[in-house]
């Protein structure tokens, strides 16, 4: 099976320790580790019965790859009532086997994105699952065909990737689970696999349609009781990391949201100050990337220039519009490299990797790191700089407000809203995506506009319906 990832005995020990809590299986009982790999869970679950002195119920392995088969057979031979299928477990057919029903599931579904998937995988699946919807990931499937294989009562404990929680892709996922008692959820360290940094998430389900509170443990070791909504929206929010709550999204009083310009060769386009001939002024601009932003004279001094070949329009000038510019990029060196770009494969060879929409961007607005561990925005007030592609910008409908929305924004209550819904790159940071940045809730204060009467001069407050906001 693509995707696979073994699990480190001590998170084997945990996860069995959490599939039998307070229930202890029988000789009788049914175990499914589907995935089983070299049989890791198998072993955790044989360690726990001698320890416990429990009799080792029947357990069933299924696994695709048929060396990972062959050793997991070859490692329970003496064990009459392990048994090892050699087998698609997210493919079933009509076999008694498929449709056998199982206590306890237990495993470590592999994590295969939807780009390493075939197109008749992606059409077959989701004609077999609820789940496979979007750009949807191998271990969501694996979580909706264990819950049809779950006895009512039966236990299930997966470790996952905690992305089901937040993303959109999750959803599906999300409102499924809601119909069955989340008993736990457990966020584990980073580094839980070693240099594989996935978040690492444990999650204890029930087959039983009763609603009770949810453990979330959280990786500082806060623990809260939670109800999560059942209408497939983010979990997140519900574990006490965010209060706010607002009908308004920052999309709503904004003109763009949008990460920064990608010109495919910042090499070739982007040098610092004194190093172009002054014959190319008219096409340089001063730009920042997301490690400058936290030096303060980025915007009275920027250190680098980008030079642009674009109207502000976005429309790519011709090479005899560009005069000097298209003599400098045709040095042999450069243009050997701006040719090398498959980015640009459609497009004239001095093209950007995308169109820069300036616009937009000449215009005061709010920017901010991709990558960083704690949130942070900064003003650029006059609409001069051209943010790089590590930097998000947002060009407020009413630019009057920028100072308002900008202290709003680096406040405490929406730095919390924003490491409870962005996903984490290495070393906990947090990954800053514009469809994140949308969906920041406003409060009613920024939605109010200033009204200012024509006959007194007197100011006044309107707030604005949600789809008639503008600048």
């Amino acid at each position: 099976m693509k995707g696979y990832v073994e699990t480190p005995p001590k998170i084997v020990d945990l996860m069995v320790e959490k599939l039998f809590k307070l229930r202890p299986p029988s000789a009788r009982s049914k175990v499914l580790d589907p995935g089983c790999g070299t049989g890791p869970f198998i072993e955790g679950i044989v360690r726990w019965c001698r320890a416990n002195n429990v009799l080792i119920p029947k357990i069933v392995g299924v696994e695709l790859d048929p060396r990972r088969v062959l050793d997991a057979r070859a490692k329970f031979a003496s064990y009459s009532t392990i048994l090892i299928e050699q087998k698609d477990f997210l493919i079933p057919n009509d076999s008694s086997a498929d449709s056998e029903s199982f206590d306890f599931v237990i495993g470590n579904p592999p994590y295969v994105p939807i780009t390493k998937l075939s197109e008749k995988e992606k059409k077959h699946y989701r004609m077999l699952y609820n789940t496979a919807k979007g750009r949807f990931d191998l271990y969501l499937l694996f979580f909706e065909r264990a819950l049809q294989c779950l006895t009512p009562g039966g236990r299930l404990v997966f470790v996952t990737p905690e992305k089901f929680l937040y993303v959109e892709t999750g959803a599906q996922l999300r409102k499924l689970m809601s119909g069955k008692q989340i008993e736990e959820i457990q966020m584990l360290h980073e580094n839980s696999f070693g240099g594989l940094v996935t978040y690492p998430t444990i999650t204890t389900i029930v087959n039983d349609p009763r609603q009770n509170k949810t453990c979330l443990i959280l990786r500082n070791g806060k623990i809260e009781h939670v109800v999560f909504p059942s209408d497939g929206s983010s979990w997140l929010p519900y574990g006490g990391l965010s209060a706010i709550q607002s009908e308004y999204m920052l999309e709503d009083i904004c003109e763009r949201i949008s990460c920064g310009v990608a010109t495919g060769a910042d090499a070739v386009f982007i040098k610092e100050r004194g190093e172009f001939d002054t014959a190319l002024e008219r096409f340089a601009y001063p730009t920042v990337s997301g490690r400058e932003l936290k030096f303060t004279d980025w915007r009275e001094n920027p250190r680098h220039l980008m030079l642009i070949p674009y109207e502000r329009d976005g429309r790519l000038l011709s090479s005899e519009e560009l005069g000097a510019l298209v003599v400098y990029l045709s040095e042999p060196e450069k243009r050997r490299k701006l040719e090398g770009r498959t980015c640009v494969a459609r497009k004239p060879w001095y093209a950007f990797h995308e169109n820069p929409p300036l616009h937009a961007i000449l215009k005061p607005k709010i920017l901010c790191k991709d990558i960083t561990n704690r949130p942070r925005f900064w003003i650029d007030r006059e609409g001069t700089i051209v943010p790089r592609h590590s930097v998000y910008y947002i060009v407020p409908k009413d630019a009057s407000r920028i100072d308002e929305i900008a202290e709003y924004l680096n406040s405490d209550e929406v730095k919390r809203w924003l490491e409870s819904h962005c996903q984490r790159a290495a070393n906990a940071f947090l990954r800053i995506q514009s469809h994140i940045l949308k969906q920041v809730p406003i409060p009613r204060r920024l939605i109010e506009r200033p009204i200012i009467s024509l006959t007194t001069g007197s100011q006044t407050s309107s707030r604005a319906e949600k789809p008639m906001i503008s600048g």
